[in-house]
């Protein structure tokens, strides 16, 4: 419970003056309590140090943070979660999610959960409060890439994968609509 409650304290301070991209401008700290709750439901709370891992999982490609705040603050095995589902915010956007694609059955159990809960939460924003400056089509291929991300994540924790897959249906009937 205390690794929890520092891992939201910590995420919401690193993010305090970040918005999300769509219309809404909704704090982005709202994307991170999402993730993190999506992770506790779908284990029902059995695993903290993966609901930290949820609140912290944007802070080092996002944040000042560094590898080593997460080591001190919330030990080797948060830090290292976090680390495995980071891009490499040097490479070119197409390569990064080209990678996430590539890469995401490799991940370990917990990383894969936390790429889930991640397209999950980013899904139902795109369809509850699309950028403005976003056209149809990036939408549309967004939800497409996600899709391709998670379906190299099955086959964990059908809640989460059914959360994944209701988010999908609502964003498509939004943008059809």
């Amino acid at each position: 419970m205390v690794l929890v409650a520092r891992a939201a304290d910590f995420a919401a301070r690193r993010h305090v003056e970040q918005r999300r991209k769509g219309a809404a401008r909704e704090p982005y700290v709202n994307h991170l309590i999402e993730v993190a709750s999506l992770l506790a439901e779908a284990t029902r709370g059995a695993d903290p140090l993966l609901v930290a891992g949820g609140y912290l999982h944007d802070t080092l490609e996002d944040t000042s943070a560094t590898y080593e705040d997460l080591e001190i603050h919330f030990g080797p095995a948060v830090a290292t979660l976090v680390a495995e589902v980071t891009d490499d915010k040097s490479l070119p956007k197409a390569e990064r999610k080209a990678r996430q694609i590539a890469t995401a059955s490799s991940k370990s159990e917990r990383a894969r959960l936390i790429k889930i809960a991640d397209k999950t939460s980013n899904v139902r924003a795109l369809a509850s409060s699309p950028p403005d400056d976003w056209e149809m089509r990036r939408i549309v291929e967004y939800v497409e890439w996600a899709e391709k991300v998670v379906d190299k994540c099955r086959g964990l924790n059908a809640a989460l994968e059914q959360a994944f897959d209701a988010a999908v249906t609502q964003a498509r009937a939004t943008l059809n609509s």
